[in-house]
């Protein structure tokens, strides 16, 4: 079976679940004012929804990576979500407390869907993983700016509910690709590792470690944005300038993964490549600083997107080349887990600054982005050595 069939296959399994796991926020949220009108149950549900993605990333990870066939457990996680996102759609409006229960485990497995996912690319396609990790990355920005829009025309369409049902229908799709990837089985059942086991190892090698303290110090700024585009939007007293600014961002990563999936980061060893691509995305951001941001901001939106995907991909390829395969699912379902919660933190103290200007939270913003990239040097600098990693040039070759 060739490499690029299976590749293929597994890219559609990545759009359909991610876009569900981002379309769900939207769907969850217009059908709790639908039916109730109550803003503070659709953000109790959507935490619900959200919170554990990360507090259940390092057990789902271990299980993953203790299972015999993951061929088998993941299909089984992904009926699970959608089949949770369906009760909920019937439940939201009549039962709180199942509607909770539901997402939350709808939330528990969602790992799996994320970051879970991109760590069996190691496996799949050993000898292209630097198009694939490009690939990967693409199908997080299509989720990104699709999922969201999706949920809303399907909603706006059929309702609100049906959305829930149809992004459910997606991650059914999922499930269904994944089960004709080529997933080898292991030969024996491995020991269940500690849901602490992937920070011990990000403290043991700092490679690792460093790429992951970077990436949460950046996407603090980064969670920080929707509240930047309202603001600025509020300024230019044109509110469509809100979504214009932040699909201006998501299309810049999308064509910053096309041009990775296209050109391969190879020459440089890829924490350089994190260092760098956060140096220079503090740039854009510092500049609308000192410009007139409105309509003519737009491209520096989108060069600091397209900054973030070889960013994303260097980091999914230190993951790789750091993790044993004992810890490898736990090590990308936590460094996911991290970043959501890197960006809600950001998003939360955006909100608390709201009241000091669009530009000072660009600031911040930049700040951040160079705070990463020099949290990737200092880590590697305090943190115990590691061995020599496999390189991903070499498996390219």
């Amino acid at each position: 079976m060739s490499s690029s069939f299976v590749l293929a296959r597994y890219v559609g399994a990545a759009v359909f679940a991610r876009l569900a796991d981002e379309g769900a926020r939207v769907s969850i949220l217009l059908l709790v004012l639908e039916r109730t009108g109550d803003e503070a149950l659709a953000g109790l549900l959507i935490a619900a929804l959200m919170v554990p993605h990360v507090l259940a990333a390092p057990v789902v990870g271990a299980v993953a990576d203790a299972v015999r066939s993951r061929r088998l457990l993941y299909p089984v996680a992904y009926l699970a979500y959608a089949a949770c996102l369906a009760a909920a759609a019937a439940m939201i409006g009549r039962s709180t407390a199942g509607a909770v229960l539901v997402l939350v485990l709808a939330g528990c497995v969602a790992p799996l869907l994320i970051g879970g996912l991109s760590s069996l690319l190691g496996d799949l396609v050993p000898d292209r993983l630097e198009r694939a990790f490009g690939l990967d990355v693409m199908s997080y920005s299509v989720a990104g700016i699709a999922g969201p829009a999706l949920a809303a025309v399907l909603a706006g369409l059929a309702g609100a509910a049906w959305s829930t049902v149809g992004l459910a229908a997606l991650v059914l799709a999922a499930a269904v690709l994944v089960i004709t990837l080529p997933l080898p089985s292991a030969t024996r059942r491995r020991r269940l590792a500690s849901p602490l086991a992937a920070f011990a190892l990000m403290w043991r090698r700092p490679r690792l470690g460093g790429v992951t303290a970077g990436t949460v110090f950046s996407m603090v700024g980064t969670g920080a944005l929707p509240l930047v585009a309202a603001l600025i939007a509020a300024g230019e007293h044109r509110p469509e300038l809100t979504g214009v600014i932040l699909s201006a961002g998501a299309a810049g990563g999308l064509i910053g993964s096309l041009l990775c999936t296209r050109w391969p980061i190879r020459r440089w060893r890829p924490e350089r490549v994190v260092i760098v691509c956060l140096a220079a995305t503090a740039l854009p951001y510092l500049i609308l600083i000192v410009l007139p941001v409105g309509w003519a901001g737009l491209p520096f939106f989108a060069l600091a997107g397209g900054l973030g995907a070889p960013v994303s991909v260097a980091v999914f390829a230190v993951r790789d080349q750091e993790s044993p395969p004992g810890l490898r699912t736990q090590v990308f379902s936590l460094g996911a887990g991290l970043k959501v919660t890197a960006a809600a933190t950001g998003a939360a103290a955006a909100g608390l600054a709201a009241g000091a200007g669009a530009a000072v939270i660009l600031a911040a913003v930049g700040i951040c982005q160079l705070l990463g990239a020099v949290a990737v040097l200092a880590v590697g600098r305090v943190t115990p050595t590691s061995p020599q990693p496999r390189s991903i040039v070499s498996q390219a070759n």
